[in-house]
């Protein structure tokens, strides 16, 4: 082989990681409410939960914020909430099953939708994954106008991107901010 030639895998049109079946690793990121009981607790719980599930490694913690709630059950207690970065080589079904099964396991009801609730973990992004299924949409079909994800987001990674909507800081410079207050009073254990 000489200086000119090419590295000697260059022509080799393959992932070698996926022959050695190896799974990639990648970023996830989960936002984290409660409006009932214990929410500090609740919180805690999930990210616990989150803590020991196989094969996702949590980054990092946001801090706390209340929030006032949205959607259509707006007469309900303020929410706590968070948001959650972690790496992981979990398919996006796995990891949307987990967030479920985290919430039942902390009676998480859903009698009335968008309605009050001990725990709640939502799925925001998989990596840059885009999917539309009736199972689960990615990103997190209304994520980009949510204050009580991009905000805690924007903290932990000021970076952040939502995919088919942009850098968070910009989404967040467009949204009403009076709805979400910091409280540096609560923190969640990481």
């Amino acid at each position: 082989m000489s200086a000119t030639d090419p590295h000697p895998n260059a022509y080799l049109d393959f992932d070698v990681d996926t022959l050695a079946g190896m799974v990639p690793i990648r970023p996830v990121v989960f936002s984290i409410g409660s409006n009932l009981g214990d929410r500090l607790g609740y919180l805690q719980a999930a990210v616990d939960s989150l803590r020991i599930t196989p094969n996702l490694s949590i980054v990092e913690v946001s801090p706390v914020y209340e929030t006032d709630p949205v959607g259509p059950v707006p007469d309900q207690p303020l929410f706590l909430n968070a948001v959650v970065r972690a790496d992981t080589t979990l398919a996006s079904l796995v990891l949307l099953e987990r967030a479920q099964a985290i919430e039942n396991a902390h009676r998480r009801t859903r009698e009335v939708p968008g309605g009050p609730r001990t725990l709640d973990v939502d799925l925001i992004v998989v990596g840059e994954r885009i999917k539309n299924t009736p199972l689960l949409t990615l990103p997190h079909p209304r994520a980009a106008e949510r204050a009580f994800v991009l905000v805690p987001w924007l903290d932990i990674d000021p970076a952040a991107t939502l995919p088919e909507h942009g850098p968070v800081a910009d989404l967040v410079a467009r949204l009403d901010l009076s709805v979400i207050r910091r409280r540096p009073d609560l923190t969640i254990e990481t």
